[in-house]
């Protein structure tokens, strides 16, 4: 096999999807797996779809996530360049390369101009649909004299160049992941490849800059694999030998959908916001349609372990589901193995967009205070984003109900006395020896048999929530001081 040359090409038209994050990282991988060259290109032929700063966008997004390409689109200072042997790597800068192409198969007579107007097709395509017709252009153009089509062309009419598809026979290719495909030829469509605007169709534009880039191996989505009969008819036209083709399959909802925008997020940056992590994200969606082998119970894997495990023949053919409880789960296990030190770090940007925290008193924004509550609160976290919102009551004053504070059954004279105890338990433990290790053993020393006795009247005085973490880690967190006036608080709301 030659030099392994892959690309992923997006058009720039808003924001990263989740299920192009899939076909770059599979492109990435297959890239490093193979020692071969990654490359990124945009193709902007759709002029109307383009949207100002996405390109920039896109490359953040990659260079986040930390797939870092070898060539093409770049940004640098701010400012988006091109680098590498290949280029342009704008298809809206290739317009000439893909009118001299045009015109080679004109003049092959494998392309044909057409002057049909729209309404004219939009005509056809209802009388098509009518007689129960796959709608497809009738070739009403294709029969027109060399004198009637220099005429029009001199008269200037609005028209477009279709590809001459070869209607005789099959076209066939192996896909690495669904093996042999085979289409009928008389189903293909005459394919407009150059626009009445001058720009070409993607169909077109991505098979003149894959040759020319020379792409060795084109991995891209299961929607295209219709199109492929087109491209490859395409490259026989130009006697130019097509790359090995591999069509990953759908991203699904739950209920077998195609993943949309209507039933949840899918944006790359949306799960950002959300808290989810680059090594999170990336490992799930290396999950969705490939797996790392039979037998393999392996579920968390880092780049380069992806790197090393990744192949392309482990790819499913059949659909994969979005599970979010997956993305979840997967999110969950990269927290946990943070330090508290990187935790603080990953979480201040989301701590910072809650009320609670700005609202909250100085000391309780401090690095060490923060990374207390992250200590606790670290093994059931999901995404950043959740960071506090159980725990609010570390940041905010609370008051604790009487009846909350009861334990069962207790009379006031029992609750009064459980408290008074455990406020003498802490009066006594200086500053020095306030760890969750010591203040836990004291308070279990001193509950003996009748733990719910002298903890729950603890636990509720100090969080004044029917569930919370436990009175030890609640109260090493407040600190001494803090921790004696709620709990002395807790003992004037029972008149003591």
């Amino acid at each position: 096999m030659s030099k392994v040359r892959v690309r992923f090409a997006p058009s720039p038209t808003g924001f990263v999807h989740v299920g192009s994050l899939r076909t770059t990282l599979y492109n990435y991988l297959f890239a490093r797996k193979n020692s071969g060259t990654f490359i990124l290109r945009v193709e902007d032929t759709d002029r109307k779809r383009f949207v100002e700063g996405a390109v920039e966008n896109l490359i953040k997004t990659l260079d986040w996530a930390g797939l870092d390409h070898d060539e093409g689109v770049f940004l640098e200072e701010g400012k988006v360049v091109q680098r590498g042997n290949y280029g342009p790597y704008f298809q809206s800068e290739r317009l000439e390369i893909y009118k001299k192409y045009a015109e080679e198969l004109l003049a092959k007579g494998h392309a044909y101009h057409c002057f049909c107007s729209p309404e004219k097709l939009d005509e056809m395509r209802a009388q098509q649909l009518a007689a129960k017709k796959a709608p497809m252009y009738d070739r009403t153009c294709l029969n027109l004299s060399s004198a009637e089509v220099a005429e029009k062309l001199k008269a200037g009419g609005t028209h477009v160049i279709r590809q001459k598809i070869n209607t005789e026979g099959v076209t066939e290719f192996d896909d690495i992941i669904r093996g042999k495909v085979k289409f009928e030829n008389a189903l293909l469509d005459d394919q407009v490849i150059m626009k009445s605007d001058g720009f070409p169709t993607y169909n077109f534009a991505n098979v003149i800059d894959d040759h020319l880039m020379e792409i060795t191996h084109a991995i891209r989505g299961e929607e295209f694999v219709s199109s492929t009969p087109k491209y490859i008819q395409l490259y026989q036209a130009f006697g130019w030998e097509a790359p090995q083709f591999a069509h990953l399959p759908l991203l699904l909802n739950p209920d077998k959908s195609k993943l949309s925008k209507r039933q949840g997020d899918v944006a790359v940056e949306d799960y950002v916001k959300k808290g989810y992590s680059k090594e999170a994200l990336l490992n799930f969606v290396a999950l969705l349609g490939w797996n790392p082998g039979e037998g393999s119970t392996q579920e968390i894997f880092t780049l380069p372990e992806l790197i090393e495990k990744f192949d392309l023949a482990r790819v499913h053919k059949a659909g994969a589901v979005f599970d979010l409880k997956k993305l979840d789960w997967i999110n969950a296990q990269y927290i946990k193995k943070l330090s508290v030190d990187e935790l603080y770090a990953a979480s201040l940007e989301f701590w910072q967009t809650k009320d609670f925290y700005q609202n909250a008193a100085v000391e309780k924004k401090s690095p060490e205070y923060l990374k207390k509550v992250l200590t606790i609160e670290q093994e059931r976290l999901t995404t950043l984003t959740g960071v506090g919102e159980d725990n609010q009551f570390f940041f905010k004053s609370i008051s604790a109900a009487p009846e909350l504070l009861r334990w069962k059954n207790m009379t006031d004279d029992d609750l009064k006395q459980s408290l008074e105890s455990a406020k003498s338990i802490f009066e006594n433990i200086i500053e020095a020896n306030w760890t969750k290790e010591n203040i836990e053993k004291l308070l279990l020393e001193k509950a003996g048999d009748k733990r719910g006795e002298l903890l729950w009247p603890i636990r509720a005085a100090l969080s004044g929530e029917q569930k919370s973490p436990s009175p030890f880690d609640l109260a090493w967190v407040l600190g001494r001081q803090e921790t004696l006036q709620r709990i002395t608080n807790a003992l004037n709301t029972l008149g003591a």
